[in-house]
């Protein structure tokens, strides 16, 4: 198969339309699959993986054995993992089978013209600053696909969005940087010792596309968002050192901290992580309050750098 616009794939995982958080206006905010970090609070786990396979969602089961006769297995599970082996076509009538939708795909892939046939659907909702966000997993892990997307929604006058993580080949970053018409990058954890422990990767090459990008000449399109984070990266040492960073390259370039959401645990059955109960207790999995979400804020003004409400 050749890696033209009609023809190659990428993996999608979400579609969701009406968004008011992923960048100015109405926006429809594509999910890609695919990441190379491993975050231990990951928001999106069903986004991890960039390949494609079935998912027993267990609360979601009535126990009703449809499946098992589809599968000529004992349980829903097993009829799951047999499902990986299936052809396609079969994995999709035993899927269909199942009446409380237990059985399903993690992803679809779809081809850059399938994604902008539906980007087109909410066209009439972008007329006040609205447009096309693409987010994951890691938009970057799908180079080709994403340039793809982001050169078609220029084209077509559609504001265009990225959200990324950085952790991406230097050239990759300048090329989307060219197309793109606005950069949310994520930096999460300035200590590169602790963002290795936190997320399986060091943080040098998500540090050195940010000073590139604060540096360059497209500053003007970039917003820095910290995730906050209990126990990794809601401190006041992280959050002055990320400002403080971004303070000595660009102070004009503006800072947006972002409330941890403690709604990820319902995401886990899709894909292979568990939910991460070590690293705190559950009764401590809840928003930063208002008081606190301006503590954390004046922690960046302080430091020179405007901070996004």
């Amino acid at each position: 198969m050749t890696n033209t616009a009609e023809t190659l794939k990428g993996c999608i995982f979400d579609i969701r339309r009406f968004s008011v958080h992923d960048g100015k206006g109405i926006r429809t905010t594509v999910f890609l699959k695919g990441c190379a970090l491993r975050c231990r609070w990951c928001q999106n786990p069903e986004g991890l993986e960039e390949f494609l396979k079935p998912v027993w969602l267990s609360g979601v089961c009535i126990n009703c054995g449809d499946c098992y006769k589809a599968t000529s297995t004992d349980n829903a599970q097993d009829a799951a993992a047999l499902l990986q082996n299936l052809p396609q076509q079969k994995a999709n009538e035993v899927m269909d089978a199942c009446p409380s939708r237990a059985l399903v795909w993690n992803g679809r892939k779809m081809t850059a013209d399938e994604v902008m046939a539906e980007i087109e659907k909410d066209r009439v909702f972008y007329a006040h600053s609205g447009g096309c966000t693409l987010s994951g997993g890691e938009p970057l892990a799908h180079g080709d696909y994403a340039l793809s997307l982001l050169e078609k929604c220029r084209k077509a006058g559609i504001h265009s969005a990225i959200e990324t993580s950085l952790f991406a080949p230097a050239d990759l970053v300048e090329a989307v940087s060219e197309l793109a018409d606005q950069i949310f990058a994520d930096c999460k954890i300035f200590d590169e010792k602790k963002h290795l422990e936190a997320t399986g990767q060091d943080n040098g090459i998500i540090m050195r596309n940010l000073e590139k990008l604060l540096l360059g000449k497209h500053a003007a399109k970039l917003i820095v968002r910290i995730p906050l984070v209990p126990g990794f990266s809601a401190n006041t040492e992280n959050i002055s050192a990320i400002a403080g960073f971004i303070q000595a390259r660009n102070a004009a370039v503006p800072c947006e901290l972002l409330n941890y959401n403690p709604l990820a645990e319902s995401k886990y059955p899709y894909g292979d992580l568990r939910w991460p109960e070590l690293w705190f207790r559950r009764s401590s999995l809840k928003s930063y309050s208002a008081e606190q979400m301006h503590s954390f804020r004046t922690i960046v003004r302080e430091r020179g750098v405007q901070c996004i409400e």
